[in-house]
């Protein structure tokens, strides 16, 4: 292609998905060095010893490839090798003349992807997946009500955790972040710690990632599994009466959505956590597209902001003391409309670490506080 840019990620690693994390994060710092990003990316070749080891189809590998590139799928191409290593050869669009011109509020469009971009702001975020998969992994061995699927798709499933000698606990949901395109119950499961040991049974709740399916059908998927547990509730031994809901960053886009949808069972309390309720910044970000935010309809449509939780639903927010100011601004917007309780500023946490809240610190205590209200 006349005028591409060539990038080549290489690593030994023997674990295919390591290998290819390993591999794709040298091909994002060098898209990063030149100003491009992983949306101008066109094509890739993979070249490996076996090439069906490192096949996209492999649940695992997709989950790799997304941890770096979430949804950005250039045409691919797979090549078998002699070598013993993984070899990534990239190749992308060259990045425009920067132009300063605000396309929201007093942002550029690049300062708007910096604003939206936590993944970026915070150092070394490959060893903080690695962790959160090795905390998730240990958390769930100890658990039995693993996969239960709530709808047809592959991905429509959730695991349930249950206290010890608690009697049809009450029930709280958890749905994790991601940008709908990254990230799963799997990776997230040791958040549940916090509120099962202060007696609540947590289902974890995961949905089929964009672009296989976008924003909005995803809100519909996660409806189904909300009311699959309220239909369910009797049989797993739960009180499924009035729902708990909790997200984290696009999550909680998602846990506001279901405690404003009256099509949705009943939600006693939603913890937004890092959260993006108005989806109009997105719209003009390239992610926008993946999601399926090309129409002005579709996207009031899906921002919580727009409407009101249910009577009866307590609403906290929270957010990093080290977010963007984007993120911030979303966050106290929603509290103050919604009229939340005090919307609660994490000291010294970014976007993902705030999560730790939720095992022991002030998450969690707002989480109970208000479900227990």
């Amino acid at each position: 292609m006349a005028g591409a840019i060539a990038f080549t990620g290489r690593s030994e690693l023997a674990d295919p998905p390591a290998a290819l994390r390993e591999a794709l994060r040298t091909v994002a710092t060098e898209l990063a060095k030149v100003g491009a990003g992983p949306h101008q990316l066109t094509e890739m070749t993979w070249s490996a010893p076996d090439p069906a080891a490192f096949h996209p189809s492999r649940r695992a590998i997709d989950l790799a490839y997304r941890e770096v590139f979430y949804g950005f799928r250039p045409t691919l191409k797979f090549k078998r090798s002699d070598e013993k290593a993984l070899v990534v050869t990239a190749t992308a669009t060259p990045p425009a003349a920067p132009d300063i011109r605000p396309v929201w509020r007093t942002y550029s469009a690049a300062e708007l992807a910096h604003q939206y971009s936590p993944r970026t702001q915070v150092p070394n975020i490959g060893a903080m997946f690695a962790q959160w998969t090795r905390d998730g992994e240990a958390f769930r061995a100890q658990h039995l009500g693993l996969d239960l699927t709530y709808g047809r798709e592959a991905a429509a499933r959730l695991d349930l955790y249950r206290p010890a000698d608690v009697e049809k606990p009450p029930l709280w949901i958890f749905i994790h972040g991601g940008y709908w395109q990254s990230v799963t119950k799997e990776q997230t499961a040791q958040f549940a710690a916090g509120m099962l040991r202060s007696g609540y049974a947590v289902a974890n709740i995961d949905h089929t990632l964009s672009p296989q399916m976008s924003l909005p059908q995803i809100v519909g998927q996660i409806r189904g599994g909300m009311n699959f547990l309220h239909r369910e509730a009797d049989s797993l031994a739960v009180n499924g009466a009035r729902l708990h809901v909790a997200g984290h960053s696009a999550g909680a886009h998602l846990a506001a959505m279901m405690a404003a949808d009256p099509d949705c069972a009943p939600v006693a309390s939603v913890l937004l956590i890092s959260g993006v309720f108005d989806l109009r910044p997105l719209a003009l970000l390239p992610m926008g597209g993946i999601l399926g935010l090309d129409d002005s309809a579709v996207v009031r449509r899906n921002s919580p902001i727009n409407f009101r939780p249910r009577p009866g639903c307590r609403v906290g927010v929270a957010v990093g003391a080290l977010e963007t100011d984007e993120f911030k601004r979303q966050s106290t917007d929603l509290a103050s409309v919604w009229r939340a309780e005090p919307l609660l500023i994490v000291k010294d946490r970014n976007h993902f670490d705030i999560l730790d809240g939720l095992i022991d610190g002030d998450l969690l205590k707002l989480a109970t506080r208000i479900a227990r209200t």
